[in-house]
């Protein structure tokens, strides 16, 4: 009888695809770790590493690691990510696109933002339709998705229960979304905001960041925009591509299209597909 993947979290440099840590990888055990890590990070692969095996919030540590041992039936013969979900893209993008936070079965199963659910399927739908991502679909860590000038990022790295993250879980990991804002403010142009609580948890993490931020804030809509003169960056909201919202048309393809067709060409990347 030939003896399944191993259960449980991936270990930092077992060789997962796409994974920056490894075993000598600094891990924040704290929200002051948190902090410190994250400005500390030179660069987005030094980011991504030390977000990958953050353990600051113990709720969301004991959920994650207990999706990846029990497993959904229908996964129940792959491994699973088990960790904090990092960023996906380049580190000079001229996008941003900032979602709530991975999926149970989804992220925290592949190791990659918006891969292996339905959510996913859809965005990444929408991105290779208007030219930022090299394939139409993604699906695992080591799959060859790349994005054009374009960066996923999520208001809380770790897969939630219920899908629900509380404000201080949102509040604890915002210093590594702080920091990719930092990184890539020299490229960036247009941020995407997916959904109400990432509109939410963007605005003091840019303003952490250093951009100046309008008050009174705009609030959340699809097509709501915000522009950041002093940095020369728009921020647009859009309706998150749930299941909840795609099934009921709340959110379409050409809703997608649309929000993203636009960030393309402001930003000047990508090239549409017929």
């Amino acid at each position: 009888m030939t003896a399944g993947p191993r259960r449980g979290p991936a270990r930092p440099g077992d060789g997962w695809p796409g994974d920056f840590a490894d075993p000598t990888t600094p891990v924040a055990a704290s929200p002051a770790l948190v902090r410190e890590l994250a400005a500390g990070a030179s660069d987005t692969d030094a980011l991504d590493a030390r977000m990958s095996v953050c353990r600051a919030c113990p709720r969301l540590v004991s959920w994650r690691e207990e999706v990846a041992q029990v497993r959904r039936a229908a996964f129940a013969s792959q491994p699973y990510w088990g960790r904090p979900v990092s960023s996906f893209g380049p580190a000079d993008a001229r996008i941003l696109i900032v979602g709530l936070a991975p999926a149970a079965h989804g992220g925290n199963r592949t190791g990659r933002i918006f891969t292996g659910d339905r959510s996913g399927d859809w965005l990444f739908a929408s991105l290779h339709r208007v030219g930022l991502a090299t394939q139409v679909m993604s699906q695992s860590a080591g799959d060859g998705q790349r994005l054009r000038g374009t960066r996923i990022v999520a208001a809380v790295r770790c897969a939630p229960p219920a899908n629900k993250p509380t404000t201080a879980e949102r509040d604890t990991c915002r210093p590594w979304l702080v920091r990719d804002l930092e990184l890539v403010r020299p490229t960036l142009r247009v941020v995407v905001v997916l959904g109400g609580f990432a509109w939410t948890a963007l605005w003091p993490a840019l303003a952490q960041a250093g951009y100046s931020v309008p008050a009174p804030r705009v609030p959340f809509g699809h097509g709501a925009r915000a522009d950041l003169p002093e940095a020369g960056v728009r921020v647009v909201g859009c309706y998150h591509p749930s299941q909840q919202n795609t099934f009921t048309g709340r959110v379409t393809e050409v809703m997608l299209d649309t929000v993203f067709g636009s960030a393309a060409a402001l930003a000047e990347v990508g090239e549409r597909r017929v």
